[in-house]
């Protein structure tokens, strides 16, 4: 049954959970919390903490986690329906009525979590009795410790065609039960109904409230698949599910870190050297789902995959994923490993703080689109460049939020800058970029700056050049030239949006106007000028819009025709495009001016800042050179 939220957060606030659980458990207060011996399996000292100010329980040694209500059904074998019936009467609350749809629902759920409950205990049974020698050897092996192998709660499948249809199978539980939840298979020809899991060792899959929905399972042997997953089920949606979520999740939420590795062996050796945050996809690449339930407990999940070729064809395709759906705050960060290692192995060979290590290193998913698309790729050529603009162009407006869309094409054009901008060569006598030019173009004069301070430091050694000033008035007039345009003619934003989201303004105000005007690109094509400075008031932004209308700078936009305004932006945005590089490029050279004073590096810096000289004279010819 579907209960009101409202009912269920009063049943949480008036159910004591130190009372509830107090029944089961002796506990004993430890701080705020209060501890005690799990009643979910079998242990000497105390893992088990209460906590009611949070409002949960928590086992560390066997990862059971939840709130009252969840203690209820566990701890009494109850469905979640039962337990909320239980708690409220004890507590004077009413229940909401159920319909009788929603009853047959609830019990035939709660049936199906009773079958795949007592097949995991068979497994378990079974990983300890004679047929499971090999499986528990085979864990042993893998250097997983006992309480490892109860906390994942691992089993063993007997090498039989019914052994748990005859164990399993009830008039409560009924064959027809059994291959809906994908542990009994039938022929396609009609014959007998027998064991899906055979031969294997298993691994229960839990949803996220801890209750067994699936199994994967592997052979020891040569058999084919050597893994294999429940099918989907009504509990089981394979792209939907994370292995070991249930056992993470707490960690994960205090810490604000996840991490999805490939595997079950994977993120049982990595929970087992402390990397309590770890879950794996079941056999699939990571879908969005995936994802966004990693969003849950972290804002920036990170991926671990192996350094070899498939590991980086799988990292291509987690960001592909990812990119489209990322939000403010929401994104992914990757971690390669060193081939041809796993977590499993590297943890064996190296310990604990080799792995922290790749952790540490992980890039952020901005810097894996980059690398994955500019990698072994040559941009030698403008077509060649123009192809990786585009492809990069592509991936950003694939973006769904339009702030992270917009950043996104800022940094890829900002990359894309670095990438095209001239490397400087030491002239040796010759100067200029790449050995090119006259150096006697560009020696000192007169009026230059001293190299050194008096006190013989470098000037503005240790700190970042300071900004100039005339660029920042000559940057802030073009912006304000550009936006007008666009103010006097909302049409032409459909040409241009591309451009104009590709650049951050350098003035706060001009800037918060621009992303404003980008908001509105879905219905600029019904809007006139009056009409998008009404949004733009409506949006918050006319004490900005009112700065801008009175400017000098606004009365270029009042041209005749949309097609006179694109030439305008056309000459406008190339001239603010270059000065942009331009000053970005002096900042550099000053910078390294600062760090290292030499002649060739003074020589690039005096070329840089001639050429400003040079667009400076032009500032305020509408008709100017066009660069």
């Amino acid at each position: 049954m579907a209960f009101p939220p409202q009912f269920l957060d009063e049943l949480r606030a008036r159910a004591s959970l130190v009372g509830v659980v107090a029944r089961r458990v002796k506990l004993t207060k430890k701080g705020r919390e209060f501890q005690g011996l799990c009643p979910f399996h079998n242990e000497k000292s105390p893992s088990f903490t209460v906590n009611e100010e949070k409002g949960f329980f928590h086992c560390f040694g066997c990862g059971a986690h939840g709130d009252a209500i969840g203690f209820e059904m566990r701890a009494h074998h109850l469905s979640f329906t039962e337990a909320v019936e239980r708690l409220a009467s004890e507590c004077g609350l009413e229940v909401p009525k159920a319909t009788p749809e929603e009853r047959r629902v609830e019990a035939r759920r709660a049936s199906l979590h009773d079958a795949m409950e007592s097949a995991c205990q068979f497994y378990e049974k079974h990983l300890r009795g004679p047929a499971g020698r090999e499986g528990l050897a085979y864990l042993r092996g893998r250097g997983l410790s006992d309480d490892t192998i109860a906390r994942f709660r691992l089993g063993w499948s007997p090498d039989s065609r019914e052994a748990l249809k005859t164990a399993l199978m009830s008039d409560a539980c009924p064959e027809a039960q059994l291959i809906e939840v994908g542990l009994l298979k039938k022929p396609d020809n009609g014959g007998a109904s027998f064991d899906f899991f055979r031969g294997r060792v298993m691994f229960p899959v839990t949803d996220r409230r801890g209750r067994v929905i699936a199994f994967g399972a592997r052979t020891l042997g040569d058999g084919q698949p050597k893994y294999l997953n429940s099918p989907d089920t009504p509990l089981f949606h394979k792209g939907a599910t994370l292995y070991g979520l249930a056992i993470a999740r707490e960690t994960a939420r205090e810490r604000n870190v996840v991490m999805a590795a490939e595997g079950y062996m994977d993120v049982i050796a990595l929970h087992q050297a402390g990397f309590t945050f770890a879950v794996a996809p079941l056999g699939t690449a990571l879908t969005e789902a995936q994802i966004e339930e990693m969003w849950r407990l972290a804002d920036e999940p990170i991926l671990c995959f192996d350094g070899d070729n498939a590991g980086q064809r799988a990292m291509a395709r987690a960001a592909e994923r990812g990119l489209p759906i990322c939000k403010p705050g929401k994104s992914l960060r990757f971690a390669t490993l060193p081939a041809p290692e796993d977590p499993d192995s590297l943890i064996k060979a190296k310990g604990p703080a080799a792995m922290q290590a790749v952790l540490d290193a992980a890039q952020p998913l901005v810097d894996v689109v980059w690398r994955l698309s500019t990698d072994n790729r040559p941009t030698d050529t403008p077509e060649r460049r123009a192809a990786l603009e585009k492809e990069l162009k592509d991936k950003a407006f694939a973006i769904t939020d339009e702030t992270v869309r917009w950043q996104y094409l800022s940094v890829f054009r900002d990359k894309m800058r670095a990438l095209t901008r001239p490397a400087w060569v030491p002239s040796q006598g010759k100067g200029g970029f790449g050995g090119q030019g006259r150096r006697a173009d560009f020696k000192r004069r007169p009026g230059d700056p001293p190299l050194r301070g008096p006190d013989g430091r470098l000037p503005g050694a240790g700190k970042p050049p300071p900004p100039q000033v005339d660029d920042a008035v000559w940057l802030r007039r073009a912006e304000a030239k550009l936006l007008s345009l666009l103010i006097c003619h909302p049409p032409l934003l459909e040409q241009v949006f591309e451009s104009l989201g590709e650049v951050g303004f350098s003035d706060k105000n001009l800037d918060n106007l621009r992303r404003g005007i980008l908001k509105h690109l879905q219905s600029i094509h019904d809007l006139d000028s009056d009409q998008l400075c009404a949004h733009l008031c409506a949006d918050g932004l006319g004490q900005g819009l009112d700065a801008l209308m009175g400017t000098d700078e606004f009365k270029i936009g009042r041209v005749e025709t949309i097609i006179e305004a694109r030439q305008h932006w056309d000459r406008h945005f190339k001239r603010y495009a270059w000065k942009r590089g331009l000053s970005d490029d002096i900042g550099h050279a000053a910078q390294q001016l600062a760090e290292q004073m030499s002649a060739d590096v003074f020589d690039r810096f005096a070329a840089l800042k001639e050429v400003g000289r040079a667009i400076a004279k032009d500032d305020d010819d509408d008709t100017g050179p066009e660069f």
